[in-house]
């Protein structure tokens, strides 16, 4: 009998059943939903959806205008201020490709980015207009609309461009007939990556992944209708982990803030009734150790930390205060977090040590990843389920970007048989949960012997003096390479080498514990991670 498939005839895609998958859709159904509820808070300003909704529109009616659309550039280098938000919607409903640019970075790197991203506007907050000017003179060739963005918040900041944002917003129409991407596929944002070790490699993402990415940050978090959310994580840093689109589709408020520090972040918390934000764990040990004083809302948070592990001893800090953590993983290339540790009841009844434990693993995939797996990266067979056996990580499905802008030498190493390398060395717990161990350019071979820096770090935050601890190699004649740590010590603490190494001794196997100790504080970049290379580079320079 011949194979036919009944479902297979007069069942197409029309318009009436089938439309590509955007964020973009998001803002417009919160809009006009709910109109007049509360969509951004920045100091003294507050406006609706229906307001954010109309602005974005006029914005994208003036870039149209002006001759911005499809496969067009606009960068944007701003703090979590409005008009970053709105630049995640603005963009893209012109057709055109958003690229938020990390505003720690020199004027040479930014020039880079906006040559190779091949910019046409440029939107600039002021505070980073000196950074941008020097950033255009030296991209010469390219004729860049530079867009000054008045934000009354700060004071002091020049002019780079000869356009405000508020010229645009009066060139534009509100009622902007903005259009859905003809392809899911299609480009709406640009990322760069950190580019410790060269150029920094321009990462593409897509309406689809953007899409499902930022639903996904809601229900991997349970986020309620109408969250409050505090923009404690960069938006330019992997479109803010793609939050500004789940804001948009909770019906949630932005609460922008331009500079994290402990005063600011716990008022917006207690007066703005913050329930959610994000940030690398150097964000959560700042809170932590802040003064008591400060630590006074009445409400439960939940906070989302990505990367390394807390501490153990960090965790218990920050839940004491009423904020629960999820730990969460992801790189840029995989639309920010895409490993989600997802807490299960039984866990509740675990003791707070056991508890932390837990929460310090990466954990699962996150509704929007398709597959993740630990494997031996030269024949990608996964590794026993045993939490021991060391293997890279690896993921794919709809939120692994598109791939490496003008390289593809770099996207062809990065996919490898259908799957997306990492770079990031783990295992896999017999529950199917993932662990990071290190980076594979951060483990430590001494004597033979893989040493994970992260083991060793978090031995080091058990110390009661200790701040912050990083761990790299240092490079010795006889083993190879030994432990060195860089530590940050509590203010008004005093700890002296020796006294630190006797402490590790005593918490973990002899040829883990650093051999050298360096006091002092630890360069991070601008979304609070700590810098490594910075540090390999002074561990080298040690001799």
């Amino acid at each position: 009998m011949a194979n036919y498939d009944i479902y297979g005839q007069g069942l197409d895609i029309c318009p009436a059943n089938y439309e590509p998958l955007s964020p973009l859709r998001f803002i417009e159904r919160t809009a006009q939903i709910h109109p007049d509820a509360l969509a951004v808070v920045h100091e003294g300003l507050r406006r609706s959806w229906a307001e954010t909704y109309a602005r974005c529109r006029r914005i994208a009616g003036a870039l149209s205008a002006r001759g911005i659309g499809k496969g067009d550039t606009v960068a944007v280098l701003a703090a979590n201020i409005p008009e970053m938000f709105e630049s995640h919607f603005s963009v893209p409903m012109t057709g055109a490709v958003l690229n938020t640019i990390n505003t720690r970075l020199d004027a040479e790197t930014v020039a880079f980015i906006l040559s190779h991203g091949e910019a046409r506007v440029l939107l600039v907050d002021p505070e980073f207009a000196e950074l941008a000017e020097r950033a255009v003179k030296i991209a010469r060739g390219r004729d860049i609309l530079v867009v000054d963005i008045l934000d009354p918040s700060f004071e002091g900041g020049a002019r780079a461009g000869g356009l405000t944002y508020d010229d645009l917003l009066a060139e534009g129409d509100p009622d902007f007939a903005w259009s859905m991407p003809d392809d899911e596929w299609d480009a709406i944002s640009l990322n760069y990556t950190s580019g410790t070790t060269g150029d920094p490699k321009g990462v593409v993402y897509h309406h689809r992944g953007a899409a499902l990415n930022a639903l996904a940050n809601m229900t991997s978090w349970g986020m309620p209708h109408h969250a409050r959310y505090l923009w404690t994580l960069p938006m330019f840093h992997c479109n803010g982990w793609c939050f500004p689109w789940t804001i948009a589709a909770n019906a949630g408020v932005c609460v922008c803030l331009r500079a994290v520090r402990p005063e600011p972040v716990f008022r917006l918390i207690r007066d703005e009734r913050v329930t959610h934000f994000c940030g690398a764990p150097i964000v959560m040990n700042m809170l932590a150790n802040a003064p008591d004083a400060l630590k006074d809302f009445d409400h439960p948070v939940k906070a989302m930390v990505a990367g390394a592990p807390p501490p153990a001893s960090v965790i218990a800090a920050v839940e004491a205060m009423s904020i629960g953590i999820t730990h969460v993983y992801g790189l840029t290339e995989t639309y920010g977090p895409s490993v989600v540790c997802a807490w299960k009841t039984e866990w509740d009844a675990l003791s707070g040590e056991e508890r932390a434990r837990m929460k310090a693993r990466q954990g699962v995939r996150n509704p929007a990843l398709d597959g993740l797996m630990v494997a031996d990266p030269e024949t990608l067979a996964p590794v026993p389920a045993d939490g021991r056996t060391m293997g890279e990580v690896f993921m794919r499905g709809n939120n692994v970007m598109k791939g490496y802008l003008k390289n593809p030498s770099a996207t062809e190493k990065a996919f490898r048989g259908g799957w997306f390398a990492s770079g990031d060395l783990g295992v896999m717990h017999p529950d199917g949960y993932i662990e990071l161990k290190d980076r594979s350019k951060d483990i430590i071979i001494s004597g033979g012997e893989n040493i994970s820096s992260i083991e060793v770090e978090d031995v080091l935050y058990k110390h009661p003096d200790v701040m912050e601890a990083a761990v790299v190699a240092r490079p010795d004649e006889t083993w190879g390479e030994t432990p060195c740590a860089f530590v940050a010590l509590k203010p008004g603490r005093v700890l002296v080498e020796a006294e630190l190494i006797a402490f590790c001794r005593l918490n973990m196997a002899r040829y883990k514990v650093p051999k050298t100790v360096v006091f002092g504080e630890l360069p991070k970049t601008s979304t609070g991670k700590i810098q490594k290379f910075l540090l390999r580079d002074r561990a080298r320079a040690l001799g």
